[in-house]
């Protein structure tokens, strides 16, 4: 029945404004589209929607995640922007071993939160 979806992210803000400033500040990203109470993100493989919502996730788990190629200049690149990282593993980048196999042997991985509180994580696949 879903065999030929395309999947799109949704991340609830409490404020759609802040939200907007910081992907743009902290990320460099801006809106492809924007309608009244949300904004959409295209990526080279990808799409994210922002939407003004009156509930909040508890950030408990990573809502988002983007591939990057270079995890170590990428958390740099953004830390000298502004993005604060959580702290997990060797200074804030983690070691997972194992994965879907068309992927490879694993991933290294970096989470930060947006201005609100969503949980995004960075990832570079290990051959």
């Amino acid at each position: 029945m879903l065999t030929n979806l395309r999947f799109e992210s949704r991340l609830p803000t409490q404020d759609l404004d802040r939200a907007r400033r910081w992907y743009s500040e902290k990320l460099g990203l801006e809106p492809s589209e924007e309608r009244e109470g949300g904004l959409r993100y295209e990526g080279e493989s990808g799409v994210f929607c922002l939407y003004a919502s009156a509930g909040a996730s508890d950030g408990s788990f990573t809502q988002a995640g983007f591939y990057v190629d270079d995890l170590e200049a990428t958390v740099a690149g953004l830390k000298e922007r502004g993005v604060v990282f959580e702290e997990y593993g060797d200074g804030g980048i983690v070691e997972i071993q194992g994965n879907y196999p068309s992927k490879g042997s694993g991933e290294r991985a970096a989470w930060f939160r947006d201005s609100e509180g969503n949980l995004i994580g960075l990832a570079q696949i290990v051959p």
